[in-house]
């Protein structure tokens, strides 16, 4: 039962961010593309796979398959900010 329960926060997440792309959609045609361009990064991919990896391998211990989960979640977080961060002097 602790596993089902600790899949749902990173399924709420996941799910939250993707109505928020599509809400940006609708309101302005290509603002989801720039949103989701972090996928299409090398940098950035990397980072977010580095991230995920080392999640899956610290949380697997502790939250089993649902590290799986989390790292998914953490992993693109990263991969969007390390793109983001290009950006900026």
């Amino acid at each position: 039962m602790a596993a089902d329960a600790s899949l749902l926060a990173p399924a709420i997440l996941l799910a939250a961010l993707m109505v928020r792309t599509a809400l940006g959609e609708f309101r302005q045609q290509g603002t989801a593309r720039e949103q989701w361009a972090f996928a299409t990064d090398r940098r950035a991919v990397a980072a977010g796979v580095t991230t995920a990896g080392a999640t899956i391998l610290l949380g697997w211990p502790q939250a089993g398959p649902a590290a799986v989960a989390w790292a998914l979640l953490i992993g693109a977080l990263t991969a969007h900010l390390v793109h983001r961060g290009e950006d900026r002097p």
